[in-house]
């Protein structure tokens, strides 16, 4: 069983390609440089909602994210988070991969 964490962020138009940058580098160190950090995918609904953007995080377990939460790339993310307006964060486990 793994840990899936879902954040999502309202981001307007005009802030939304410095926010992704932001992001894609978050993501990208993410699953480099954490062994635990299976999966970190950043999803648009370009129909439906084009400046929501949402995390789709899998990690080995709880610990792992705790881990995650440490990091140096997080920390320059949270850097972003001025360009975005925070939504829920949602959390799961991850019963069949």
């Amino acid at each position: 069983m793994s840990y899936v964490v879902l954040p999502s962020f309202e981001v307007s138009d005009e802030n939304l390609d410095a926010f992704l940058e932001a992001a894609h580098a978050d993501a990208t160190q993410s699953v480099a440089d954490e062994p635990d950090c299976l999966q970190f995918d950043v999803c648009i609904d370009r129909a439906a909602s084009p400046t929501r953007v949402t995390f789709y995080e899998v990690y080995t377990d709880r610990a792992a994210f705790e881990r995650h939460l440490e990091t140096p790339h997080l920390a320059a993310f949270r850097d972003s988070l001025h360009l975005c307006t925070e939504g829920p964060v949602q959390f799961f486990d991850r019963l069949i991969p």
